[in-house]
Protein backbone atom coordinates (compact mmCIF):
# COMPACT_ATOMS: atom_id res chain seq x y z
CA UNK A 1 0.00 0.00 0.00
CA UNK A 2 2.44 2.81 -1.37
CA UNK A 3 2.03 6.42 0.31
CA UNK A 4 1.95 8.47 -2.45
CA UNK A 5 1.34 12.23 -1.38
CA UNK A 6 0.78 13.42 2.25
CA UNK A 7 -0.24 17.09 3.12
CA UNK A 8 -2.16 18.29 6.66
CA UNK A 9 -2.85 14.81 8.01
CA UNK A 10 -3.83 13.59 4.98
CA UNK A 11 -2.21 10.53 3.58
CA UNK A 12 -2.94 9.22 -0.02
CA UNK A 13 -1.93 5.73 -1.24
CA UNK A 14 -2.95 3.99 -4.42
CA UNK A 15 -3.31 -0.01 -4.10
CA UNK A 16 -1.21 -2.30 -6.99
CA UNK A 17 -3.59 -4.56 -9.04
CA UNK A 18 -6.67 -2.82 -7.58
CA UNK A 19 -10.17 -3.61 -9.45
CA UNK A 20 -12.92 -1.12 -10.48
CA UNK A 21 -12.82 2.34 -11.75
CA UNK A 22 -9.09 4.34 -11.11
CA UNK A 23 -9.01 5.89 -7.92
CA UNK A 24 -7.18 6.56 -4.66
CA UNK A 25 -7.42 6.06 -1.21
CA UNK A 26 -7.21 8.37 1.87
CA UNK A 27 -6.84 8.57 5.20
CA UNK A 28 -7.36 11.39 7.91
CA UNK A 29 -8.01 11.14 11.58
CA UNK A 30 -8.53 7.35 11.49
CA UNK A 31 -11.05 7.47 8.95
CA UNK A 32 -10.47 5.95 5.56
CA UNK A 33 -12.47 6.66 1.95
CA UNK A 34 -11.46 6.32 -1.65
CA UNK A 35 -11.94 8.86 -4.10
CA UNK A 36 -12.03 9.58 -8.10
CA UNK A 37 -9.20 11.05 -9.76
CA UNK A 38 -11.27 14.21 -9.84
CA UNK A 39 -11.34 13.73 -6.12
CA UNK A 40 -15.09 12.56 -5.63
CA UNK A 41 -15.84 10.65 -2.83
CA UNK A 42 -16.07 6.42 -4.16
CA UNK A 43 -16.62 4.65 -0.80
CA UNK A 44 -15.92 4.87 2.76
CA UNK A 45 -16.49 7.93 5.28
CA UNK A 46 -14.41 11.16 5.19
CA UNK A 47 -16.45 13.19 7.90
CA UNK A 48 -14.33 16.69 7.57
CA UNK A 49 -15.31 18.52 4.49
CA UNK A 50 -12.00 20.71 4.91
CA UNK A 51 -10.65 16.95 4.16
CA UNK A 52 -12.43 16.24 1.86
CA UNK A 53 -12.39 19.66 -0.21
CA UNK A 54 -8.08 19.32 -0.19
CA UNK A 55 -8.29 15.49 -1.47
CA UNK A 56 -10.44 17.41 -4.18
CA UNK A 57 -7.64 20.30 -4.66
CA UNK A 58 -4.95 18.37 -4.66
CA UNK A 59 -6.83 15.73 -7.15
CA UNK A 60 -7.54 18.25 -9.45
CA UNK A 61 -4.06 19.65 -9.55
CA UNK A 62 -2.48 16.25 -9.70
CA UNK A 63 -4.47 14.27 -12.09
CA UNK A 64 -2.39 13.40 -15.22
CA UNK A 65 -0.18 12.03 -12.27
CA UNK A 66 -2.78 10.39 -10.89
CA UNK A 67 -3.48 8.42 -14.02
CA UNK A 68 -0.14 7.43 -14.83
CA UNK A 69 0.76 5.87 -11.20
CA UNK A 70 -2.40 3.93 -11.54
CA UNK A 71 -1.49 2.36 -15.00
CA UNK A 72 1.99 1.62 -13.16
CA UNK A 73 -0.14 0.21 -10.47
CA UNK A 74 -1.69 -2.14 -13.03
CA UNK A 75 1.43 -3.22 -14.39
CA UNK A 76 2.74 -3.97 -10.94
CA UNK A 77 5.68 -1.15 -11.37
CA UNK A 78 6.91 1.09 -8.67
CA UNK A 79 4.42 4.48 -7.74
CA UNK A 80 5.91 7.70 -8.41
CA UNK A 81 5.46 10.27 -5.86
CA UNK A 82 3.18 12.93 -6.35
CA UNK A 83 4.05 16.82 -4.98
CA UNK A 84 1.47 17.34 -1.71
CA UNK A 85 -0.59 20.12 -1.47
CA UNK A 86 0.89 23.18 -0.42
Amino acid sequence: MPIISAFFGIIIRMYFDDHGVAHFHAEYQGEQASFDLNGQLLAGEMKSRTARKLIKDWARLHRAELEANWKRAKKLVPLNQIAPLE
